[in-house]
């Protein structure tokens, strides 16, 4: 199967932080994902200039489309981005993953996720979307979505309802499944009642973290699962270091965490996707894809970023 996905074209800027103070200052509740303007993400910026900083390209739909094209899957990935330097480093790092670019070019700045990470791994984001706004119902086509087997888009372009229902309705006019991550416990909060309806009329795959599922079901993570499974085909609900469970129907497989020292939880929800399509397209079953989510998530938290080296990549292949 080809994969496209669809999502903020994002540069990420990571910070380590050495207490959680500077958050506070920011007025950034921790573990959460605030948009912020070009100002304020020069405030960040300023702030935060004498700590310890990588850059990468990000976005949370390019951080999954990444991972499944290093197993070997054909990709693409959708955004908009800026005629800038960082537009530039954006395509050509997709390139550089095997991924086709299919980029709107903008005369806005490119956009910038300012991540935070906390000593105990958790991250929060500041984000500047700039040219990635850009992305709007009425660019995309059909040919965008011809020739592919499955969409995955990130639940943040929820906050544009337009143009998330024009994806999922080019998706399901040319025959895609979709696979849809909620993103963001405070982007459910916000868009609650039509992410619902979206998700029961066209999404196959819904991934959740426990904040995300309890934002849209009201329930705990058991609870939450058949929630989520009543609306679409495939509930993933991940609880952390309690591992995650995946619900079809009446089939409910528990999968086990990979055991882990977690530096920067950034990317694990993303890369845990990559994992579980991996399985999911190559007919492996619940327990193997849910494995592999397991194997990359563990993985990706072990290092600063959403990323990690060609060796790790070797391993996790052998392993698979």
């Amino acid at each position: 199967m080809k994969v496209i996905g669809i999502g903020n074209a994002l540069v990420d800027v990571l910070t380590q932080l050495e207490s959680d103070q500077l958050l506070e200052e920011l007025y950034l509740p921790k573990g959460s994902m605030q948009l912020v303007d070009a100002e304020r993400s020069a405030q960040i910026q300023e702030k935060s200039k004498n700590l310890k900083k990588q850059m990468a390209s990000g976005g949370s739909a390019a951080n999954t489309i990444h991972g499944l094209a290093k197993l070997g899957v054909e990709s693409a990935f959708i955004g908009s981005v800026g005629k800038d330097e960082t537009g530039k480093f954006f395509e050509e790092d997709l390139k550089a993953s095997g991924i086709q670019p299919v980029l709107l070019h903008s005369d806005s700045p490119s956009g910038i996720a300012n991540g935070m990470i906390s000593p105990d791994g958790e991250r929060t984001f500041g984000t500047f979307l700039g040219a990635a706004l850009d992305l709007s119902a009425d660019k995309l086509k059909q040919e965008h979505f011809k020739g592919y087997d499955m969409l995955h888009v990130e639940g943040y372009l929820v906050q544009n309802h337009e143009l998330l229902e024009r994806i999922l309705q080019l998706a399901n006019e040319n025959g895609l499944k979709v696979s849809l991550d909620l993103a963001s416990y405070n982007v459910v909060e916000d868009n609650l009642e039509f992410l619902r309806n979206m998700v029961s009329r066209y999404v196959d795959i819904v991934f959740a973290n426990e904040e995300e599922a309890k934002a849209f079901s009201g329930e705990e993570p058991r609870e939450a699962l058949d929630f989520i499974a009543g609306l679409a085909d495939i509930a993933v609900v991940k609880v952390g270091s309690k591992g995650s469970m995946i619900k079809q129907g009446n089939q409910v497989v528990n999968i086990q965490p990979i055991k882990a020292k977690a530096l920067d939880t950034t990317g694990a929800g993303d890369l845990y996707a990559s994992g579980f399509l991996y399985g999911f397209i190559n007919n492996l079953g619940f327990e193997k894809a849910g494995y592999i989510g397991s194997l990359l998530s563990g993985t990706v938290i072990e290092v600063l970023g959403a990323k990690f080296g060609e060796d790790k990549w070797n391993e996790i292949r052998k392993m698979i």
